[in-house]
């Protein structure tokens, strides 16, 4: 029960993106009446939950790189603080986006903890925040004039055209909603992931499934609620609001948004890419909302800019620099609230030590370790204390913090191959790896990196994928990693 009590800040964060987000992809269709309710509500819930589970891991590998919640009650904190201050903003009318808070909530986290706070990853997700409205206004843009010249020059009966665009309505509406559930399951569980409380599911021993995609699944169960039990009063409210423009228009603005979301969502996009020798997109969740308005804009100056509410769009900019300040300072607060008051665990507790071995690893990775020599062999508890006594030697960037971090975090790791070797669900090893594996028995690592390092040197299956290989199998092998680190830590 415990569990489910902390998962329910989640659950709650999704219920209300589904409610407020069901608009973005059904709400012309439902306003304008080309597309009933309960047709939409089905459709988008189904969708949303197929997109949760089926790609909902891209954006939400992006989020746990910038800052990893990885204690229950600071997870249940942070959802916490982030759906109140949704809630707050929401109800004095500022517009408010769920990607923005959930980034501020976590940099809450990682500034209360002394965790250090990935730069390169949240700088990758702030160029989005400026990046999917902006393009999405050009592919409304361009998608209405060509539609609107196709349609010029041929005399179409407006049942006929109420036809095609009822059924292009529901069509993209749905790809809108598996692209909604993949690329904000991140927002509602992403959090959640590095501390996730459930174990694998077997379903009839034919299938198991693994505790991340469960609470996918019950992460995108909880936003098709919200689409269901609210997004009738948003869609024909918010909707008729928002969008204030034809069903053909509508069509084209939920045509752009299934475009951005395709763009940040698709890790076979990503793929292609790379094997392009091309830049990658990053996979990060965006902000429905601020698609659509994007998309409405486009369409705006398409028709001549007459329209445009320009005061609302500067209402609009504002709530979107204040919902990510205003999570972290909300979530800091309660952060200290939750950890005082109540005395509960809202960061797992690690040590670090730096030693010669340490410092030669990170000379490796390009910094300067000679200052850090005065530590050698000195064990500190705490990711808060070990920040102050790094910042005692030097002032050092959060760059150089998270290979500190990951360098010095003591993980203390015993290999048993027997445990490996049976689990319920096989581990996917290759010969070559079952076999090098199987040499290291009962060796201990003290640290991730000098385990990935001996089994890269014993054989080169284990090496990290790197170059043009398809972004799933560096995934896969990412997972597989962590499942042995799992196997093997050392439990306090």
């Amino acid at each position: 029960m415990i569990e489910w009590l902390f998962i329910s800040t989640g659950l709650f964060l999704g219920w209300s993106l589904g409610a407020n987000h069901a608009v973005n992809v059904f709400g012309s269709a439902v306003s304008s009446r080309m597309v009933r309710f309960r047709t939409a509500a089905i459709v988008a819930g189904v969708f949303v939950v197929l997109g949760a589970v089926v790609s909902g891991g891209g954006t939400t590998r992006t989020l746990t790189t910038l800052g990893a919640v990885n204690a229950l009650a600071g997870c249940f904190t942070v959802a916490l603080a982030v759906g109140l201050t949704i809630a707050w903003m929401t109800k004095i009318r500022l517009p408010v986006s769920t990607s923005q808070a959930v980034v501020g909530g976590i940099v809450g986290w990682n500034l209360f903890t002394g965790s250090p706070t990935d730069t390169y990853s949240l700088s990758r997700i702030v160029t989005t925040w400026l990046a999917g409205p902006l393009l999405a206004a050009v592919f409304a843009f361009a998608a209405f004039k060509i539609v609107t010249a196709l349609l010029r020059g041929r005399r179409m009966h407006i049942l006929t055209l109420d036809a095609y665009t009822r059924t292009g309505l529901l069509a993209f509406g749905a790809l809108a909603s598996y692209l909604l559930g993949a690329n904000n399951i991140g927002n509602v569980m992403g959090m959640f992931v590095p501390a996730v409380p459930f174990g694998d599911v077997s379903l009839g021993g034919l299938l198991t499934v693994g505790g991340t995609r469960v609470l996918f699944f019950l992460g995108g169960l909880a936003i098709a609620v919200g689409i269901l039990t609210y997004g009738k009063q948003v869609m024909t409210t918010v909707g008729r609001d928002l969008y204030k423009i034809t069903p053909l228009a509508g069509l084209v603005v939920v045509f752009a948004e299934v475009l951005v979301l395709f763009l940040f969502t698709s890790e076979t996009l990503e793929a292609l890419l790379l094997q392009a020798g091309l830049p990658t997109i990053p996979l990060v969740p965006l902000s429905s909302t601020q698609v659509v308005i994007g998309a409405v804009i486009g369409v705006g100056l398409a028709k001549g800019g007459k329209g445009i509410r320009y005061n609302v769009l500067g209402r609009i900019a504002g709530g979107w620099v204040v919902a990510p300040i205003v999570a972290g300072v909300s979530c800091y607060i309660a952060l200290f609230i939750v950890q005082n008051v109540f005395a509960l665990e809202v960061v797992r507790t690690s040590s670090y030590v730096i030693t010669p071995e340490v410092r030669s690893e990170l000379s490796q990775r390009g910094l300067d370790s000679q200052p850090l020599a005065q530590l050698d062999g000195k064990k500190i508890i705490g990711s808060a204390q070990f920040r102050q006594t790094l910042q005692r030697i030097q002032p050092w960037s959060e760059k150089q913090m998270v290979l500190l971090f990951d360098c010095a975090d003591l993980d203390t790791l015993v290999v048993d191959t027997v445990q490996a070797f049976t689990q319920r669900e096989p581990l996917p090893l290759s010969p070559q790896q079952h076999r090098s594996l199987a040499a290291f028995h009962g060796a201990t690592f003290e640290h991730r990196w000098t385990l990935d390092q001996a089994l890269a040197r014993a054989d080169s299956s284990w090496r990290e994928p790197t170059g043009t290989l398809p972004r799933k199998h560096v995934i896969a092998f990412l997972q597989l990693r962590e499942r042995l680190y799992e196997i093997f830590r050392i439990r306090p």
